[in-house]
């Protein structure tokens, strides 16, 4: 790894985008190191020489993609927002952000959400795992949970709001032009409906929602 980042930036980033774009559209097993060198414009022999292994370069991928995007979400996360919804919509839009600025990351982690390759399925759950403990930890801490309904969990919420997001980025990944704007705003109109229906109603306006949210003022 350290003859890979030894590398000039720009370098740096042909190999990565060529490596995520191959398994990206082929899997782990079935992504070839020759496609991924002759993309990135270098020998097969000089993905080994940096990475090792092709597992190696695999995991490493992953772990750059979860780091990418917990930065971005760290940096960006405004930590005054106490209301649940708020947070996952401040969380998603930031994340969809790191989507815009890198495409190929899209494709990549919704194939190895549904990898089940024994060489690397234990050490993917693995990294995913700190991404989950991150994702509970922006979603809980220092959230107001005052506002659901008696015998809502906000934790079965956010579950089910998980699951959902999986399946959601699944359909989208066989797209090749996608429009991020309309999907924000597809999304929040499934947080309004969630927030409607979960939200004790002295919380809500006679709209169904809480004043001034999602763009909508009194």
């Amino acid at each position: 790894m350290d003859r890979f980042l030894s590398l000039p930036e720009e370098k740096q980033k042909v190999i990565i985008d060529a490596a995520l774009k191959a398994f990206g559209a082929n899997g782990y097993k079935k992504a070839s190191t020759s496609d991924i060198a002759a993309a990135a414009g270098i020998s097969k022999a000089m993905i080994f020489h940096y990475f090792g292994t092709k597992k190696t370069l695999y995991l490493y991928l992953i772990k750059m993609c979860v780091e990418i995007i917990m930065k971005e979400v760290d940096e960006h996360f405004d930590n005054t927002v106490t209301d649940f919804f708020d947070r996952i919509m401040l969380s998603t839009k930031i994340e969809i952000s790191v989507m815009k600025k890198y495409p190929a990351i899209l494709t990549f982690l919704t194939r190895i959400y549904f990898e089940n390759d024994e060489e690397v399925k234990d050490d993917i759950q693995a990294i995913l795992t700190v991404g989950e403990g991150f994702r509970n930890k922006i979603a809980f801490d220092g959230m107001d949970t005052s506002k659901f309904k008696d015998g809502v969990d906000p934790k079965l919420v956010l579950k089910m709001l998980t699951l959902f997001a999986d399946a959601f980025t699944h359909q989208l990944s066989s797209k090749t032009d996608i429009d991020f704007d309309s999907l924000i705003k597809e999304f929040e109109e499934y947080m309004k409906l969630l927030e409607n229906n979960l939200y004790k109603e002295e919380f809500l306006n006679s709209s169904g929602l809480i004043p001034g949210r999602f763009g909508i003022e009194n």
